[in-house]
Parts: structure tokens; C-alpha cells; sequence
């Protein structure tokens, strides 16, 4: 029996239903760090009330169900707390009292075309990995990746005389999608398409669950943009992230001790159908939108 990794790509990724170049109101997609961290990856975040945040070992990711509701802003404050600082994406106007500093463009795509391929050369990478998965990252920097960023989903690697000179892997995964993250290449190995196989390799697996891949950029990476576009992503929607601070006033509401029940039962993630979901934010330094620097 042959023991032999399957290349024969999955069925085509279905087409947007409508202009990619448009936001479409409602999708699940607008607010992908919540409908992750409080669906699939709940067991990673923490919680207080319509806010959350992934476990600071995994991800500086955090978010809130919805925007335009005051009392997520307010359970964002209790959560990050007074005088803290974090990056929220597509916010165009803060509420009172809160600061925000200059606005990084960034841009969401997704599969429409991508050619999903098993790489025969590609190795699963885990927690022992980790340290060598850490090295190539700040090496390579493709955005943020942390000593537990690895449980986030399925990552794989590339292997040249037992160094690890390429991954990727998975992060977000609201529901129907999952996010190609930390896609990077030792420099020393640029050029040789080894970015682009494990990309196809881990949409492979994506699209075999049922799920459709997309990812996101710095919009000022025009060069790998336009490859993601040319392996098979089309553009969604443009972004922009932003760091804010937590207002000092709200230290009382910020500093209280969250209910607990508030912490077990974060509000759901948006419906595909519902009004339009809010952006996710990110805590700490504005991160670079995840990127292949070298994704020939």
C-alpha cells in the first residue's frame, strides 16, 4: 500500500457572491478574531462579557462582539485595563474618552482559485518545534507568533540538512474559513517557491475539512499581494489597524472583578446573515498584518 501524500488538488474554492472589492455587511469574516475566539479556539481566549482576548502565550489578538455597543467597550476596558494600550482593525470612530494614534492600511483576501497541493517535503511541526519555529520568525518577521501560537492549528515546515528554512501554518478559524498565517522563508532559501508550496500544502488540509482559506497583509506589501493574488486569493475588503488606550476613568468599571458567568459565556459569533459584525482588535504594539516576506 502505497504510503505516498495525496497531490491531487481539492474542488475549486467557490467564488465570492459579490464584488471582492466591497465589504460585505454581516460576514462572518468582519469580525474574524471574535467568531474564532468564541467559537473554535474558545478554549485558547478569555472573557468579560462581549469582549475577549486569546491567552497571551498564543495570541495578541483580542476583540469584542460588537463595536457600536457601548457595554462591549466597556468590558474591553475591564479586560485590558485602565491606561493599557491595544490595536483595534476597521474602527473608524472611537468612543468618547478613548485615544487612538495613525491607522496601518491593511488588506483581507480570500481563496477563490488557490490550488490546494500536498508537498511530500512539508513535515508536521509542533511544540518541540517551537523554539526552532520562533528563531525562523524573528528571523523572517511574517507577523506576530508566540511560544503558543502553535495550538492554534495545524503547522508545517520544510527542512533543509534537519534545519527548519520555511513555514506555515493556521490561525484564525471562524466558522467555514481558516486563516493562512506565518508563512516565512530563511532568507538563505528565498526564491526557491518553497513560501508557495506550503501554502498550497495547508490549504490543502483547509479545503479537505470544508473550510476556505484567506489571510492578511500589510497593504504596503504590494509584491506579496499581488503573488497571493496570482496563486488563487482574491481581495475582500482593505482594513486599517490602529493602536488605542484604555481611558484612565473607566479605571473603576476596568479594575472590577468580571462576573463569572461573563467569563464562561461570551456572546456568540456573528451570523453570516446578521447586521454588520464589528472588528477585531489586537492588544499590545501595532503587529504587522501576517505577510510572506518570501512567498516565491
Amino acid at each position: 500500500m502505497s504510503t505516498s501524500p495525496r497531490t491531487t488538488p481539492p474542488p475549486p474554492y467557490a467564488p465570492l457572491p459579490q464584488d471582492p472589492a466591497e465589504t460585505s455587511g454581516g460576514h462572518v469574516l468582519d469580525n474574524a478574531a471574535w467568531a474564532s475566539m468564541s467559537g473554535a479556539h474558545r478554549h485558547l481566549a478569555e472573557f468579560v462579557g462581549r469582549a475577549g482576548r486569546y491567552r497571551r502565550d498564543v495570541s495578541p489578538f483580542v476583540a469584542v462582539a460588537d463595536t457600536a455597543d457601548p457595554r462591549a467597550w466597556a468590558d474591553l476596558a475591564a479586560l485590558i485595563g485602565p491606561g493599557n494600550t491595544f490595536t483595534v482593525a476597521g474602527v473608524a470612530e472611537l468612543p468618547e474618552g478613548w485615544t487612538g494614534g495613525d491607522a496601518i492600511p491593511g488588506v483581507q483576501l480570500v481563496a477563490t482559485t488557490l490550488r490546494g497541493e500536498l508537498d511530500p517535503e512539508a513535515v508536521p511541526l509542533g511544540p518541540a518545534d517551537v523554539p526552532e519555529m520562533l528563531d525562523l520568525v524573528e528571523r523572517t518577521r511574517p507577523g506576530p507568533f508566540l511560544p503558543g501560537t502553535v495550538e492554534m492549528g495545524a503547522y508545517v515546515g520544510i527542512r533543509r540538512e534537519g534545519a527548519l528554512v520555511a513555514m506555515a501554518g493556521e490561525r484564525l478559524h471562524p466558522p467555514g474559513w481558516t486563516e493562512i498565517s506565518a508563512v516565512c522563508t530563511d532568507p538563505a532559501y528565498r526564491g526557491q517557491g518553497l513560501a508557495t508550496r506550503l501554502i498550497r500544502h495547508v490549504a490543502a488540509g483547509i479545503g479537505a475539512r470544508g473550510d476556505t482559506p484567506f489571510l492578511h497583509a500589510a497593504a504596503a506589501n504590494t509584491s506579496a499581494v499581488k503573488l497571493y493574488e496570482s496563486i488563487g486569493f482574491t481581495l475582500r475588503r482593505t482594513t486599517v489597524f490602529r493602536l488605542v488606550r484604555v481611558p484612565d476613568l473607566d479605571a473603576d468599571r476596568a479594575t472590577a472583578a468580571p462576573d463569572p458567568s461573563a467569563i464562561a459565556t461570551p456572546a456568540a459569533p456573528p451570523s453570516t446573515s446578521a447586521a454588520p459584525a464589528a472588528p477585531g482588535a489586537v492588544s499590545g504594539p501595532v503587529p504587522r498584518p501576517s505577510s510572506t516576506l518570501d512567498a516565491r
